[in-house]
């Protein structure tokens, strides 16, 4: 009798293996539901990374005009922000607006035209997107609304 009681304490007490390896498996099942879920998100940070970057750009490259009179070429490139361009038109007034260029959020460069190709009178800035070819689908302009 004293042996029945003393068994029938110890399985009150705690928790069986079987219900251990149940209850970690439910835990898995959840957490990998929500790490799916989670990873689509990872895209819509990336297309508003691209927004800030092209308006944190574009505010250096309206730096640039004021003091330059206009704004880089497109054979000089965003370059002329960090470098004094050294190819016509020389700049009136020039200072290093960025340090360095800030790479997309897929690592590539970033483009520049001016004049742009839906707005001559305004430069665009281009992501490659995630293929990171240039004229593909998922390319993405300043100029796009």
């Amino acid at each position: 009798m004293k042996y029945q009681r003393t068994i029938r304490k110890r399985l009150a007490a705690g928790f069986t293996l079987l219900e251990m390896v149940i209850v970690l498996g439910i835990i898995a099942v959840l957490l990998g539901g929500s790490i799916a879920l989670i990873g689509g998100i990872g895209d819509g940070a990336k297309l508003q990374r691209v927004t800030a970057d092209f308006n944190s750009i574009g505010a250096s490259l309206k730096t640039y005009k004021i003091n330059a009179g206009n704004y880089p070429t497109t054979q000089q490139g965003l370059q002329g922000l960090i470098t004094r361009p050294s190819s016509a038109p020389q700049p009136k007034k020039w200072i290093q607006v960025l340090k360095k260029l800030p790479p997309d959020p897929w690592d590539h460069e970033y483009g520049y035209k001016f004049p742009g190709s839906k707005d001559p009178s305004e430069f665009e800035l281009i992501s490659k997107g995630k293929d990171g070819i240039e004229g593909t689908a998922d390319d993405i302009s300043s100029q796009d609304e």
